[in-house]
């Protein structure tokens, strides 16, 4: 009866082929993923979004892999989403995500182009539900999931059990430079044992204006067969002699566990300590500029292939505190409908 039902929620949400990786030759390789919603704002900060529904996709991933030889590969990847402000219709344009030429040997990784940043790679490892809700450094817009640069990652002894991944890039994201500096970011992380990790991660962006924007994040990771939890400590600091000083400071803490064959429940909390002055421009789920904020996300994940098409019922709100003249913000909260398919 319960694989009836989750059939019919998947017709209805999408059609999709069978899925298999696609060869091409012997050297090259195609793949994709897509997550799309069927999303419903009960309640919202804006009143205006209120009652706002419908199917949408947040991300279409289409990439083509080659290898050259045992020591080069490279990479491009495109992306597609929709307009995530409720409020515009805009068709889906694609856009470059990947396109990087990397160099390997048994332990170090160089690559070069537009290619992922250390910021939150361990961390949305472990999280494993980016189709659900991006990490919270990249949700809050405290940093970029990719950067155009020259990278290097691997690891530090034989073990394998220091790794390092360092990058120094444009600082705008997938974007062309647009003033004199540069980002430097690096991750160090250590496996305690085969299921616990450490990460220490902090970077220097120097923005327009000779503006300096410093970040680190502290993170704890646990991973098994059926069971995933990690928490982290973030803070990041703006100085801007003109407009003031800014400091941010986010804590979150996950949870996901193999409830049956084929079934995962997910828990996810984030607080962020003072208000983010670029909330409300978040996509798909904006917050108050005007006051302290608390997000939930719970879902439960009914995989109809392993690894390869998710059914994911989830929910998210986001709980606020008091604005300076003493208001408190309507809870935002968006149950949605997610499916999820790779190939």
């Amino acid at each position: 009866m319960r694989r009836a039902v989750l059939l019919i929620l998947f017709l209805f949400i999408t059609a999709t082929t069978s899925m298999a990786q696609v060869k091409v030759g012997q050297d090259g390789t195609i793949s994709g993923l897509a997550f799309n919603d069927y999303y419903w704002v009960v309640s919202n900060h804006r009143e205006s979004l209120e009652g706002s529904n419908g199917f949408r996709f947040r991300r279409i991933y289409l990439g083509y892999t080659h290898r050259y030889n045992d020591s080069f590969s490279g990479r491009l990847r495109l992306e597609m989403n929709s307009e995530g402000n409720y409020q515009t219709g805009g068709r889906m344009t694609p856009f470059v995500k990947d396109a990087w030429l990397k160099w390997e040997n048994d332990r170090h990784e160089i690559l070069a182009g537009i290619s992922p940043s250390p910021t939150f790679a361990l961390v949305e490892s472990i999280w494993n539900y980016r189709s659900v809700e991006k990490t919270p450094l990249d949700l809050q817009r405290l940093a970029g999931s990719r950067d155009f640069g020259l990278a290097a990652k691997g690891a530090l002894d034989e073990s394998e059990r220091w790794n390092y991944h360092v990058m120094v890039g444009n600082g705008n994201s997938t974007g062309p430079e647009t003033d004199e500096g540069k980002k430097m970011m690096l991750s160090l992380s250590y496996q305690l044992t085969g299921q616990w990790v450490v990460e220490a991660y902090g970077d220097w962006n120097s923005l327009a204006d000779d503006t300096p924007r410093k970040t680190v994040q502290g993170f704890v990771g646990y991973e098994s067969e059926t069971v995933a939890f990690g928490a982290l400590y973030a803070f990041q600091q703006t100085d801007n002699p003109i407009a003031g000083d800014t400091n941010l400071d986010i804590a979150s803490a996950f949870v996901r566990a193999a409830l049956a064959q084929g079934t995962t429940g997910l828990l996810r909390v984030d607080h962020m300590f003072a208000p983010n002055p670029d909330g409300e421009n978040i996509s798909y789920l904006p917050f108050s500029n005007e006051a302290e904020s608390t997000l939930v996300v719970a879902g439960v994940d009914f995989q109809l292939s392993e690894d390869m098409i998710s059914l994911i019922p989830n929910i998210e709100a986001v709980i606020y505190g008091e604005t300076p003249d003493g208001m408190t913000p309507a809870t935002d909260f968006i149950p949605r409908i997610t499916l999820f398919y790779s190939f």
